[in-house]
C-alpha cells in the first residue's frame, strides 16, 4: 500500500472531501461476519492504489457495528497485497473471542477473492480508571506557525513545523516529523472518529525515516526506490474525541535491511493523548522488474 504524499493524494479533479472519505469509511453489511467498502478515487497522478489506512479505517467501522456494544481499543494491520481502486473491498469478521467485556476479531480484507490484509482488532467497553497518566504533547511550534503542507482535501488543513518541503531529498534533519492537522467536519460517531484519526497513521512514516538521510526523499517513491506501508498499528485511548487541531508526532527509531520503524502519537492542542500508532515501512532500490509494471499501480 502506498504512502500518501503531498503531491499524490489528490487533486480538484478528484474532489476528495473530509465529509467524502467520511462516507467512504461507512461499511455496508453483505450477510454474517461480512461488510464491503467502497474503494474511491484514483489520486491527481493516477496512482490506482488504495492506501492501506483507508482499509483500516474501513476495518475499524465493520468492527464497531459488529461488535456494537464496545469500543475499538486497537487495531494492527498487514498489507500484504495491494488493493487497486475500483472493484470493492470484502471484509470478513473471524471472531476470535466475544465476552461480556472484550471481544477479538481478525479482519480479512478481499479483492476479487483474493485476501489483501489482515487486521486484528480488539474491542472492549471501557471502565471507571483505576490509575491514569499519559505522555505529555511535545513542545512544538503552534499551528500558526508551522508551515502550509499542500495535501488538498476540502475540510482538511496539514500544518508542518520546521518542515517545507515533506518530500524533497534535500530537507535533511532528524528522523522526526510534527504534523498539525484541522479537519471539517469533526465526525461525532466514535467509529468514525477512530477511522480518521487512524487513516493519517500510514502517510507521514516513510518521509519522517527519510528526513535524516541526505540525497533521499519520499519524491523519489516508486520511479527509483520502493515504498509501502507494510504494517500499521493504533492503540486508541478513551475518550477519542477533540476540537480544533491535533498534532501527528512521528519519530523514526530504526531503519535497515529494506524496512524502516515509525512511532507516533496524536494529541489534541491542549494536550490530551487520543491515540499511539506504529508503522513497518518498506524502503528498498526499485527492482528492474518493477520498471515492467505501470508507476501508478505500483505498490
Amino acid at each position: 500500500m502506498s504512502e500518501a504524499s503531498p503531491t499524490t493524494e489528490t487533486s480538484p479533479a478528484t474532489q476528495w472531501s473530509v465529509s467524502g472519505l467520511l462516507d467512504l469509511f461507512e461499511v455496508t453489511e453483505d450477510g454474517p461476519d461480512r461488510f464491503t467498502g467502497a474503494t474511491g478515487l484514483a489520486g491527481d497522478d493516477e496512482r490506482q492504489v488504495v492506501e492501506g489506512t483507508q482499509l483500516l479505517a474501513q476495518a475499524i467501522v465493520a468492527a464497531a457495528k459488529r461488535f456494537g456494544d464496545k469500543s475499538v481499543r486497537s487495531v494492527h494491520a498487514v498489507f500484504a497485497r495491494a488493493v487497486l481502486v475500483g472493484p470493492a473491498a470484502e471484509y470478513v469478521i473471524d471472531v476470535v473471542s466475544e465476552g461480556r467485556s472484550t471481544a477479538t476479531a481478525v479482519i480479512s480484507v478481499l479483492q476479487n477473492q483474493k485476501r489483501c490484509a489482515t487486521i486484528t482488532v480488539l474491542a472492549d467497553v471501557p471502565s471507571a480508571d483505576v490509575i491514569t497518566h499519559h505522555l505529555p504533547r511535545p513542545d512544538v511550534a503552534a499551528p500558526a506557525q508551522a508551515n502550509p503542507c499542500v495535501m488538498p482535501m476540502t475540510g482538511r488543513e496539514v500544518r508542518l513545523v520546521d518542515v517545507v518541503d515533506v518530500n524533497s531529498p534535500d530537507e535533511v534533519g532528524p528522523p522526526e516529523l510534527y504534523a498539525w492537522l484541522h479537519y471539517e467536519p469533526i465526525p461525532a460517531r466514535d467509529d468514525l472518529a477512530k477511522a480518521l484519526i487512524a487513516y493519517f497513521t500510514g502517510h507521514l512514516g516513510i518521509s519522517t525515516t527519510m528526513r535524516a538521510h541526505a540525497g533521499i526523499g519520499t519524491s523519489q517513491s516508486h520511479l527509483t526506490v520502493s515504498t509501502a506501508p507494510m504494517t500499521v498499528t493504533v492503540s486508541f485511548h478513551e475518550p477519542v474525541r477533540w476540537d480544533g487541531w491535533i498534532l501527528y508526532s512521528h519519530e523514526s527509531t530504526q531503519v535497515g535491511a529494506g524496512m524502516s520503524y515509525v512511532r507516533g502519537t496524536v494529541h489534541t492542542e491542549e494536550g490530551e493523548l487520543l491515540a499511539s500508532f506504529a508503522q513497518d515501512g518498506l524502503i528498498r532500490p526499485l527492482r528492474t522488474s518493477d520498471n515492467k509494471i505501470a508507476e501508478h499501480s505500483r505498490l
